[in-house]
């Protein structure tokens, strides 16, 4: 069977490199190799996330590896079997989930799902409409550490998440970093947030989700520190985890390859669209001062 032929959109963030390098570098580890993909094209613009000597050199990287560059839309996705949006900058998704959403392919549309709740609301309204095979999700969700105590504690009453908040360049550093830390909290948890509050400190941003059924999840997005993990719990276990980020990137790519090749999307939109919901929750939160609604 011939490799997936895959188009990249977008050239600001790490992940296409990382991504394309799984798929294609002759140097790669053979433990990091996810077979059955291979990045033909990506294309390229300018984003506040990435300047643009960052873009030359991800380019360069990208060509060594047989990956074709382009400044044209058309051009990038002509002669591919399948879709990644890799765009840093989530203010960006909607565009350029719009103009992928017709071509009738496939698509991975990396972490968040867009920058406000409204704009992931029009992506899962327009995949809906025009039956596109799409899903999102941050790579957090799938580490092993967090789906082995989701096993060992399938219903918990009680979760709390941690992780980095890195500093948006543009937007609402929550949405774009806090995706990781909230992403670990709802495959926890699952759907059904209410409202959040969240506030600032001198770490970071923490916050305090409620659920209908007296369900509790805290998240903690801290400033400075690339530590992930957290705690799953009932009134009667714990199930403590520290997250390796190691394989990540070849775990999420092993699922990408899995769904482009036919199968079912690992994360429904309707639990994109939570995660989605509660960043947006926790971003007006954190500028209001009280509870927001999800």
């Amino acid at each position: 069977m011939s490799d997936i032929r895959v188009a990249i959109i977008g050239l600001d963030t790490s992940h296409t490199v990382e991504f394309a390098r799984r798929m294609q570098a002759p140097d790669v580890a053979p433990e990091q190799k996810v077979d059955g993909l291979k990045a033909v094209t990506c294309l390229r613009f300018e984003t506040p996330f990435q300047n643009k000597d960052g873009l030359d050199a991800r380019q360069t990287q990208l060509e060594s590896w047989g990956v074709k560059v382009t400044l044209d839309f058309d051009e990038a996705v002509a002669d591919v079997d399948a879709i990644m949006l890799e765009v840093n900058d989530p203010a960006y998704h909607v565009e350029y989930f719009t103009k992928c959403a017709g071509l009738g392919k496939p698509i991975f549309l990396d972490k968040p799902l867009a920058d406000t709740k409204a704009n992931g609301q029009a992506i899962v309204a327009m995949a809906k409409s025009k039956n596109v095979r799409m899903w999102s999700a941050s790579s957090l969700r799938f580490v092993p550490q967090l789906q082995d105590a989701c096993e060992k504690i399938p219903q918990p009453t009680m979760a709390h998440a941690y992780g980095a908040l890195g500093k948006a360049p543009a937007g609402s550093s929550v949405v774009w970093y806090g995706v990781h830390a909230f992403e670990m909290l709802e495959r926890a948890l699952g759907v059904g947030a209410v409202s959040i509050t969240a506030k600032r400190d001198k770490l970071g941003v923490w916050a305090q989700v409620e659920y209908a059924d007296e369900r509790r999840g805290i998240v903690e997005m801290n400033e400075g520190s690339y530590l992930y993990g957290g705690c799953l719990r009932t009134l009667k276990e714990a199930a403590p985890y520290q997250v390796n980020m190691a394989s990540a990137y070849a775990d999420e790519l092993k699922l990408v390859a899995d769904f482009f090749n036919g199968g079912e999307p690992p994360v429904t939109l309707e639990d994109a669209m939570e995660v989605m919901a509660m960043l947006d929750a926790a971003e007006r939160s954190v500028n209001s001062g009280k509870a927001e609604l999800v």
